[in-house]
């Protein structure tokens, strides 16, 4: 009998380098002067080399291509703390991206509220 694992060993390894990403954050890089930043999601390629990080900023205290720039200027010090914690063959190279979903779902809510508007 064969236990079949919830969801793919890829999302599995996103969770736990999101996890690990929000303990190197607080522990050993200090990115408070970026603004509020919060990983949001992980998408790891199959063969486990590559990761796209996905971030959202809130109370921004510089640019959105100035808060890009840096946060991808440290992916090799993120990557140096990642491999001595997950339990991979290779430690995959970090790609940070910013989740524009709640820029998306505020633009919907103030469509949705002014279609409320009109029907009244």
């Amino acid at each position: 009998m064969t236990s079949q694992k919830p969801y793919k060993r890829t999302d599995r390894v996103g969770l736990q380098i999101l996890q690990i990403l929000g303990e190197i954050t607080t522990r050993h890089i200090n990115i408070s002067h970026l603004g509020f930043i919060t990983f949001t999601q992980v998408n790891v390629s199959p063969d486990l080399r590559h990761a796209k990080v996905f971030y959202s900023v809130l109370n921004k205290k510089l640019s959105q291509e100035r808060v890009h720039s840096e946060l991808n200027a440290l992916a090799k010090a993120y990557r140096k703390y990642l491999g001595q914690k997950i339990r991979t063959k290779n430690t995959p190279d970090l790609t940070f991206i910013e989740d524009d979903s709640l820029k998306h779902e505020d633009h919907m809510m103030k469509i949705f509220h002014k279609l409320n508007k009109n029907d009244s």
